[in-house]
């Protein structure tokens, strides 16, 4: 075809529609080094009689969102919602290098009523996520990979996007997304692609700034992402920068 290009990847027949389907809408949403420090601290603090772990910045961070995310939804009290993390297998399996460069990670999932996520209060749903994440156990999963090379099984994002109810969260603040120079100079913002706009996700990178700040790339439905950047508990500690 003329003016193609050549060096472009066939999409798979229906790919492109698949992916509009979902039907969320994207936004970038910062949250500061001292925003993050505050989000940590009251978690920890509301937890300090309980929990046996600490909750780290980034639970306390996706603990915030999720609890707007359940009041943007209007999801009833009675209404069970589902948060899947994604838990890197590097140093946490023997065998594993901390430079490994293939897809090596599991997911950990925490479940709650919206009811009880938003009365317990940001602390509470922080540890449900802490617990997800502390659910890794390296026996489970090898049986789980040796079990996989028998029964394969694909996760697609419509496995854990389940009808306006769930959240996904894939990546990391550790990444040194704004450390990479391909030649072209230092990158002045990081988005993530295509495959991850569905209603439901959320991408983690470090902020900007860097020095502890965290930029999350949500997609959600448009109705609902109206409702969160209205939600001033929430926007109390984001900001939303240019696209």
């Amino acid at each position: 075809m003329s003016g193609a290009d050549p060096h472009a990847i066939p999409q798979a027949r229906g790919h492109r529609a698949a992916v509009r389907a979902h039907g969320g809408q994207r936004m970038l949403l910062h949250l500061p080094a001292a925003s993050v420090k505050k989000l940590k601290a009251r978690a920890n603090g509301e937890m300090a009689c309980s929990a046996t772990a600490t909750i780290s910045s980034l639970q306390a961070v996706l603990a915030h969102f999720w609890r707007a995310v359940c009041r943007a939804r209007r999801l009833p009290p009675e209404h069970g919602t589902l948060y899947s993390v994604v838990v890197g297998c590097r140093g946490r399996m023997n065998g594993i290098p901390p430079g490994y460069v293939g897809n090596a990670l599991v997911f950990g999932k925490a479940e709650a009523t919206a009811g009880e996520i938003e009365e317990k209060g940001l602390g509470w749903t922080a540890w449900l996520l802490n617990r997800a994440v502390a659910s890794f156990d390296e026996a489970t999963m090898r049986e789980s990979l040796e079990r996989w090379v028998r029964e394969p099984d694909f996760t697609y994002m419509d496995n854990l996007s389940s009808a306006g109810t769930a959240l996904v969260t894939g990546s990391s603040p550790r990444f040194d997304v704004f450390g990479n120079d391909f030649g072209w100079g230092k990158p002045l913002a990081v988005r993530s692609g295509s495959g991850n706009k569905a209603d439901g996700k959320a991408t983690v990178f470090e902020g900007p700034e860097r020095g502890g700040s965290i930029s999350l790339e949500v997609c959600i439905a448009p109705d609902a992402l109206e409702r969160l950047v209205a939600d001033q508990e929430f926007m109390d500690s984001v900001s939303t920068p240019a696209a």
